[in-house]
Order: C-alpha cells, then sequence, then structure tokens
C-alpha cells in the first residue's frame, strides 16, 4: 500500500491517542497507590519499592521484544501491549493486596513498554529528519496531557477506590480499538553479512553512538517516580492537603504540555544537545529554590510547574537526540535502550528516593532531585561534544 498523507496523518493521531490513555493510566496508578498504602500505613520504602513494578515489567520485557517487531510489525505489538494494560488495570480492585498489585504494575510495565517500543520507533524510523523533533514533541506531549490529568483521578478516591481504576481501563481499550484501523508496517531491514544483525553489537554500536542521548530518559524516569510515588508521602507528611498534592504533580506535567512542542522545534533549529543542557539547568535551579519554600503550597505548585516547563520535554528529547545520532537500521535498538535507561531511572528514583525519605530528614527531598539533574548537568557539559551525528 502506498501511503496517501491523510493515511500518515491519521496513523499519528491514532498512535497519539493510545500514548496519551496509557500516560493518564501511569499518571493516575503512581500517586493514587502512593495514596492508598500511605492511608493504609504502608512504609515508604515499601511503598516505593512497589512502585518499581511497573519499571521491572518493562527490564523484564525489554531483551524479548525488538525481535519480534522486527519480524511481525509494530501493529501486533501494540495490540498485545494495549490488552495486556487494560485487562492489568480492570483487575486492581479484585483484591487489594501490596504483592498483588506489585505483579499487576510488572504486567502495565509489560504493556507500557510494548506501546511505547513501537510506536517510538514507528515515528522516528518514518518522520523526516528536518521535523522530527516536531513530531516527537507532539508524542510527548500527548503523554504528558494524559499524565497530567491522571494525578486529578487520586480525588475519586473519595467516591470509591475502584472507580479509577475501571475509569482507566475502560479508556485504555478504547484508545486501543483504533489500532486496528492502521496497516501494518516493519522497521528497515538489517543487512545479512552485517555485525548489528547479532543483539550483543546492536547494543554495543547504539550505545557507542548515542549513550549521551539515553541520560535524559533516565532522568525522566527518576523524576516521574519521585515526584509522583514519592512526594505526596513527603508532602502529606509536611501536612499538605491531599487535593493539592494532586494539583501540585499536575502542575509539574502542565509545565511540560506548555512547552513541549516550543522545545520540540526549538531542538529542531539550534541543537538537542545546547536544548538538554539548559533543561537540565533550569530543573536544576528551581527545585533548589523549591527546597527554601517547603512551608508553601502555593509556592512549591508555581516551583513545579515552572520545573515542568523546563524538564517535562525530557523523553522525547532524549529520543529524538538519539535518531539524530544512530543509522536508521539501528532506531528500534536505539528506541529500546532508551525505554531501558528509563526503566532504569524509574526503578533508581523511587528505590532510592524512598530510602532517603526514611533516613535523611535534615535536607529537603526537594534538593535530592536537585542535586541528580545537577549532576546530569555537568556529565552532558563534559561529554556531549564527544558525540558525532550519523547521517541516516
Amino acid at each position: 500500500m502506498i501511503a496517501t498523507e491523510k493515511y500518515v496523518q491519521r496513523r499519528f493521531w491514532i498512535l497519539v491517542a493510545i500514548v496519551s490513555i496509557s500516560g493518564f493510566s501511569q499518571g493516575m496508578l503512581l500517586p493514587l497507590i502512593s495514596v492508598i498504602f500511605e492511608s493504609d500505613g504502608v512504609s515508604s520504602a515499601l511503598n516505593g519499592l512497589n512502585a518499581t513494578g511497573l519499571y521491572i515489567g518493562t527490564l523484564l520485557i525489554s531483551p524479548f521484544v525488538e525481535k519480534p517487531l522486527r519480524k511481525f510489525g509494530y501493529k501486533p505489538i501494540i495490540i498485545i501491549g494495549g490488552a495486556v494494560v487494560f485487562v492489568s488495570l480492570f483487575l486492581f480492585p479484585l483484591w487489594q493486596n501490596v504483592m498483588f498489585w506489585f505483579i499487576l504494575r510488572m504486567l502495565i510495565g509489560i504493556g507500557d513498554h510494548c506501546l511505547h517500543f513501537a510506536t517510538q520507533t514507528w515515528l522516528t524510523s518514518t518522520s523526516p529528519a528536518e521535523s522530527i523533533g516536531k513530531t516527537m514533541s507532539i508524542y510527548g506531549l500527548s503523554f504528558g496531557v494524559g499524565f497530567a490529568v491522571g494525578p486529578l483521578m487520586v480525588n475519586l478516591i473519595k467516591i470509591s477506590e475502584t472507580f479509577p481504576f475501571i475509569l482507566s481501563s475502560v479508556l485504555c481499550l478504547i484508545a486501543w480499538s483504533f489500532v486496528f484501523f492502521v496497516h501494518n508496517e516493519k522497521p528497515e531491514a538489517l543487512t545479512g553479512d552485517s555485525k548489528e544483525v547479532k543483539s550483543f553489537h546492536r547494543y554495543k554500536l547504539s550505545f557507542k553512538y548515542a549513550w549521551i542521548a539515553f541520560l535524559p530518559p533516565f532522568v525522566y524516569g527518576v523524576l516521574e517516580t519521585s515526584l509522583n510515588s514519592l512526594f505526596p508521602v513527603y508532602a502529606l507528611r509536611k501536612e499538605f492537603n491531599v487535593s493539592m498534592v494532586s494539583i501540585i504533580l499536575a502542575a509539574f506535567s502542565i509545565g511540560g504540555i506548555l512547552t513541549q512542542v516550543p522545545i520540540g522545534i526549538l531542538g529542531d533549529k539550534i541543537g538537542r544537545r545546547k536544548i538538554i543542557l539548559i533543561t537540565f539547568l533550569g530543573g536544576t535551579l528551581f527545585f533548589g529554590i523549591g527546597s527554601l519554600f517547603e512551608h508553601s503550597e502555593f509556592v512549591i505548585a508555581a516551583v513545579f510547574l515552572l520545573a515542568g516547563m523546563f524538564l517535562g520535554s525530557m523523553f522525547s528529547l532524549g529520543i529524538t537526540y538519539m535518531a539524530e545520532l544512530t543509522p536508521k537500521a539501528l532506531l528500534p535498538t536505539g528506541n529500546l535502550l532508551c525505554g531501558i535507561f528509563f526503566s532504569v531511572g524509574s526503578l533508581v528514583g523511587p528505590t532510592v528516593g524512598g530510602l532517603y525519605l526514611q533516613f535523611i530528614h535534615n535536607f529537603s527531598f526537594l534538593l535530592f532531585i536537585s542535586a541528580i539533574l545537577f549532576a546530569m548537568f555537568l556529565i552532558v557539559l563534559i561529554f556531549g561534544k564527544q558525540m558525532k551525528q550519523v547521517a541516516n
């Protein structure tokens, strides 16, 4: 089939819709389960550890998803991933148990990774080089919109603890059904005599070309889980209102929504590395300032909004920077590594952050986030110039 411009646009918006609902579910689950567990007296360390289930699932499926994608194409992977997500969400109300919910979170991680890996690779493989930043920023924007709305669902537990799970499951099912209206495609094939055919060499080459581009997804993973699963615990201990916690978390995502597309377009024009340095430094400064004003819920909400304007594009920036540095035949592997680094960051965030909350009481949690961002800024500043762009 020859893809018409109208069909390409329709396919793009269907993929965007799927990612948006996925963001909504993730944005809802992290604070929702944290609040439920905190109310039930679950320790912050165990609370943070439970949140890692989503990202353990991502890491578990990562070694096995690239080969089926290359063999069967994008559409079957999206269908399987979406089915796993909405079924798992529907099962949450059946049994409120820490271990059971951990397993369901792993399954959602597996399904979400299939969705994101397939859609990201599809878009980076088919987007023109001169506008890939804009394309992926819209992709990131769709996820950000969903993720921003998700925490607002925490207030629905006042009606019923089961209602947010069922609502999210139904929305995922509706979005998932649209994938049946697109035609399947496969990524660019690897040459039979190339070392790139072997998994180890694909990973090695992709890492060699674009390791610096994997840092923004790593940081975004740390931020996403630390802020959404542990900040509610930290804020409640400081006697923040539960409704205000939801608004603060949404403010970070809203900040990313406001600047996602402008940052993507600006990256196309002046280069991704410069933008990444600016965003890391901006996030460092705002979270550092926020640590000085934690007595005010409204100041913290403003800090999260401003920090989100700088940091909300981290994941899409990493993907576009990777696509800029990596040969086209290696884009599936590069996208896979972006997902893996995001998941590793998402494991590090709640695990280290949970321990930080439990044992460190003299220094602000926001200062902990600021220190991580500054360390990443220094790494990109010192080593980023060594990376060379590869012509696709």
